[in-house]
């Protein structure tokens, strides 16, 4: 602990006596888009991740069917390769895409000294690696539900013992009828497929010879159609990215809302503008607060996404941009986040796991006793409102006027059910034990920065409050994702968020095939299930909203996860930085910003 804060201090001086050092290593002529990610990153290949600030790297790098418009409120979907929009079947089961010819992949040894056209054969193999076993792609949940036409027949395949996925053999609901055009096809009704095709972070196109050449390497080397790629990395450390040349010709287009001030400042600003509009982009990886903090105050980073809550108080009083940042001209945004924080239960754990009614007593027991209010007031400095379940704010299917158990704080009844199943103190040491008399031990993992001790603090307090003992594993985040996938952590604590505006993506959560991988809980209950594939089926309406809650109301039931809170997040940006406006779904920002060079410190 003391070498932490020894090179926690150190790094804070540096950064005092060096202002704006990182600006200055640049020509003045180059603009470069520096910030921080408070996570580290799994890796570059879009099949393979779950994780935001991965995704945030792989959606400017790869390119996806469709993708959001930046300025739009409420969201909407718009071309990105694809020729307008698809195609639709009256009954909503056939999507035919026409991709844009002349798009080029980034150079790379494996097209041997050639320019690599962009086809729909390579969308074709994007979405089946994504079905392979063998990638354990955390996306497979999605697409497994989309019910794409012969792919489970090809999954199921290449299961068996020995085998491999054939990439070759043709399924009717994946194909490519031509070199420009992809259709997909679909053994039941998906209303809001598009979603699935409007994510480059984990659904965009790769070349099947880049794959194959690189291997397991695939994810240091990631080669794609979008505007930038991978320049140096650093793993944990720093990330740099560059233009990509081989770009294509994409100008500056919004449809903000009349009624949108802000987004139509921005549209006037930027509109016509050739995309990218900066050249590089510098990615460090600063986990504790303080020395993120004060790298943006000092002006080494051109944005701070998501202001710590620790410093909300002093940076954004009463939720008002402080005096002394608006005299450096400073700008803030603030805006409710389409995600959740949670806590899993890991149901094939022998202590927390189980479906018996004494371990749904123990997980019920465990949410009850800990208060979401002290945790908002506390750690989140009232940056944050309590979660009912796991549809984030923004998603079809959030509802605030719905309420749960999920958010109760109540010691009285968690001792009651706790003392009714059998879990006392036996020893008389005041910690609760199992009923079979062994020690009741929560294992909970998590990060080692600040915010994270803040929230252990939290749960220790309240465990503790119900004769719960809890001891914290501190790790990094991919490492504890990589466990996470295997089973072998107890309790996490995380966040989620939203991959698309609707919530079936958050229910897939619960969703029983993604167990280990978009189902970190590897939760498993059929009523589930079949509410979770009705819901995907029904047109949106009051109908397809009640089924959504049934399903919410088996996850609070079972409590495989103790949802707590949807965060209201804070980007700051220097007056340098043009154009920036945070938009959950079009992670692919940094083509539409702009560095004023004239405004780089000197």
């Amino acid at each position: 602990m003391k070498i932490k804060c020894l090179r926690a201090f150190c790094y804070v001086c540096l950064l005092l006596l060096s202002p704006s050092s990182l600006q200055a290593k640049s020509p003045s002529n180059e603009k470069v888009l520096r910030y921080a990610f408070p996570i580290a990153e799994t890796g570059f290949d879009p099949a393979q991740l779950s994780d935001l600030y991965s995704r945030i790297v792989t959606s400017n790098i790869f390119d996806a069917l469709y993708g959001y418009d930046y300025l739009a409120r409420p969201i909407k979907v718009r071309p990105n390769v694809a020729v307008g929009m698809p195609v639709i079947s009256d009954d909503f089961r056939t999507y035919t895409v026409k991709i844009k010819p002349g798009i080029y992949f980034a150079d790379d040894p494996a097209f041997g000294g050639k320019k690599r056209e962009l086809t729909a054969q390579d969308f074709v193999y994007s979405y089946k690696r994504i079905f392979d076993p063998k990638t354990k792609s955390p996306s497979y949940g999605d697409l497994e539900a989309a019910k794409l036409l012969g792919m489970d027949e090809l999954r199921r395949a290449a299961e068996k013992p020995g085998a491999s996925f054939n990439y070759d053999k043709e399924a009717e609901g994946l194909r490519a009828l031509d070199r420009y055009t992809l259709q997909f096809k679909l053994q039941e009704t998906r209303p809001r497929f598009i979603f699935f095709l409007a994510d480059a972070s984990v659904r965009g196109a790769l070349a099947r010879e880049v794959v194959e050449k690189y291997g397991d390497k695939i994810m240091e080397h990631p080669v794609g159609t979008g505007p930038f790629k991978l320049h140096q990395w650093t793993r944990s450390s720093k990330m740099t990215f560059v233009r990509n040349p081989n770009f294509r010709e994409e100008f500056y287009d919004a449809e903000p809302a009349a009624d949108d001030d802000h987004a139509q400042a921005i549209y006037q600003q930027m509109k016509g503008k050739r995309l990218p509009m900066v050249d590089r982009i510098e990615i460090s990886i600063i986990e504790e607060n303080q020395p993120r903090w004060l790298s943006f105050l000092n002006g080494d980073q051109d944005l701070l996404e998501r202001l710590p809550n620790a410093f909300a108080y002093q940076a954004i009083p009463n939720n008002r941009l402080a005096p002394n940042l608006v005299k450096k001209q400073i700008s803030m945004k603030r805006v409710p986040s389409p995600d959740v924080t949670l806590t899993y239960f890991n149901m094939e754990d022998p202590i927390v796991g189980g479906y018996t009614p004494d371990k749904v007593a123990l997980r019920r027991a465990i949410a009850l006793a800990y208060n979401t209010d002290e945790e908002i007031r506390l750690p989140r400095r009232n940056q944050a409102i309590p979660a009912q379940g796991p549809i984030q704010p923004g998603a079809y299917g959030y509802d605030p006027k719905f309420k749960t158990e999920m958010s109760d704080f109540d010691r009285a009844r968690a001792a009651a059910l706790l003392d009714m199943f059998g879990y006392i103190d036996r020893d008389g040491d005041g910690w609760r034990d199992l009923p079979d008399g062994k020690p009741l031990l929560l294992k909970y993992s998590t990060t080692p920065d600040a915010a994270s001790r803040e929230l252990n603090e939290v749960w220790k307090k309240n465990m503790a409050a119900a004769g719960i003992r809890i001891e914290f594993k501190i790790g990094k985040w991919p490492e504890h994702l990589k466990a996470a996938r295997a089973g072998k952590l107890m309790m996490w604590g995380l966040g989620q968020g939203a991959d698309y505006p609707d919530g079936a993506d958050a229910l897939g959560q619960g969703y029983g095939p993604e167990k280990g991988e978009g189902n970190l809980a590897r939760f498993e209950n059929a009523e589930f299930d079949q509410l979770y594939q009705k819901q995907l089926l029904m047109p949106d309406g009051p109908e397809r909203l009640a089924t959504m809650q049934q399903a919410v109301k088996i996850m609070v039931a079972y409590m495989p996860y103790k949802f707590s809170t949807h965060r209201i997040l804070t980007d700051m940006t220097q007056p340098r930085l043009l154009g920036y406006r945070r938009n959950q779904f079009a992670r692919e920002f940094w083509k539409y910003v702009d560095i004023d060079t004239s405004k780089l410190p000197h």
